[in-house]
């Protein structure tokens, strides 16, 4: 079994690029839980918070449940699910899943091969990032679950058929921003080096973002990350949103984030593309939380 090719090809709902991140959530959480403990299992009642809080903060903008993915990831055979009446899944009912005392873990098979083969839980931690989630979100997701990473170079290379990135996308897209961020103007250089700007993929590379001019955005790293998490967004106008979820009362805070509402994007420079209608269609949808804020009085 190649598991690492195996795990890359879960089976989710997909519908128009619909974010469905449910079961590569719950997979990344057990094998951070495997990592610390390989012979634990884990019962839903005592997860189901810590589940609830990864949907909340890196699932899609619709409400959802951890039930549908302790139930459903069994199908995809790296995962079983067992109650106090034995083996097999009550389904995805929350009263079923907490009174039936219903306990998941990794399947026998992948938990050996993860026991015969450390690097091999790196190598299906990087391909569920790298396939579910934008660079900006690695490290806190690694934390989040409790996953230790080690050295780059030790984990061994992913699969050679998989897309590419074109390395040449951050230089272009920092060049039709003339080096500022596209939401605050920010465009601080340690020299002639730019320091603390990235190139933001408006539809993530994960679910067929193209590495184009008009998918991209230059932004300061504190608003490529709130980009990301689905603070920020952008509206048909090119103009800043900003979600009426995001709650902050610090001066940083409405001076950095809140006071963008409804500003107009700084750039493209002439004869570069914008941000295309349905890339922002798809981050808006996928990941932009809840209602845009009013734009801010001048």
């Amino acid at each position: 079994m190649d598991w690492l090719e195996h795990t890359a090809k879960l089976r989710q709902w997909s519908r128009n690029g619909s974010r469905a991140p449910h079961k590569p959530l719950l997979l990344l959480y057990a094998l951070g839980r495997f990592q610390e403990d390989p012979d634990g299992e884990l019962r839903y009642s005592a997860v189901e918070e810590d589940l609830q809080r990864l949907l909340t903060e890196y699932g899609p903008p619709n409400r959802t449940t951890p039930a549908y993915p302790f139930h459903h990831l069994v199908s995809d055979g790296v995962w079983e699910v067992r109650t106090d009446r034995g083996p097999g899944s009550p389904g995805t009912g929350l009263r079923d899943l907490r009174e039936s005392g219903a306990t998941g873990r990794l399947t026998p098979d992948l938990g050996n091969a993860l026991r015969r083969e450390p690097e091999l839980l790196h190598r299906i931690t990087r391909s569920l990032l790298d396939q579910h989630f934008p660079p900006s979100l690695h490290d806190e997701l690694r934390e989040a679950v409790g996953l230790m990473d080690p050295e780059p170079e030790r984990t061994g290379p992913l699969s050679a058929t998989r897309r590419q990135r074109d390395r040449r996308m951050r230089e272009s897209v920092l060049t039709a921003y003339e080096y500022r961020c596209a939401f605050c103007g920010y465009d601080g250089r340690i020299g002639t080096v730019p320091v603390g700007l990235e190139a933001a993929h408006v539809r993530w590379w994960a679910f067929d973002g193209p590495d184009e001019v008009d998918n991209g955005l230059c932004l300061c790293s504190l608003h490529h990350k709130l980009f990301d998490k689905g603070v920020l967004g952008i509206d048909d106008g090119h103009r800043v949103l900003v979600s009426q979820r995001f709650v902050g009362h610090s001066p940083a805070a409405r001076d950095h984030v809140t006071a963008l509402a409804g500003r107009p994007l700084l750039g493209p420079q002439p004869g570069a593309r914008p941000v295309a209608a349905a890339h922002r269609a798809w981050h808006t949808s996928q990941v932009f939380h809840g209602e845009p804020r009013p734009a801010v009085p001048a």
